[in-house]
């Protein structure tokens, strides 16, 4: 019981403290946050981020190369529409 109460006494007095830091402080904690958070990622090897470049690069090409297509038919159905009408 007695530790119940110096828990939810802790977790006030944070709370608190909390809404009466600062701006730099603040800034301070995030900072301190982002980087323990950063050391938690795991990172790509060189390798892993040469061949999930080259595949993305790719996939850019390819679709690239398939949105020219539907615009160049696209364009041709245009033009016999146009010299079928005109």
């Amino acid at each position: 019981m007695a530790n119940d109460k110096a828990v939810t006494t802790t977790n006030a007095v944070k709370k608190e403290d909390v809404k009466k830091l600062s701006f730099f402080k603040k800034v301070a904690k995030w900072w301190r946050e982002m980087k323990s958070e950063l050391k938690k990622v795991i990172w790509p090897t060189p390798k892993q981020a040469v061949t999930n470049t080259v595949v993305a690069l790719v996939v850019m090409i390819i679709s690239a190369v398939v949105i020219w297509g539907f615009d160049e038919i696209a364009q041709m159905i245009i033009k016999a529409v146009v010299t079928l009408a005109g």
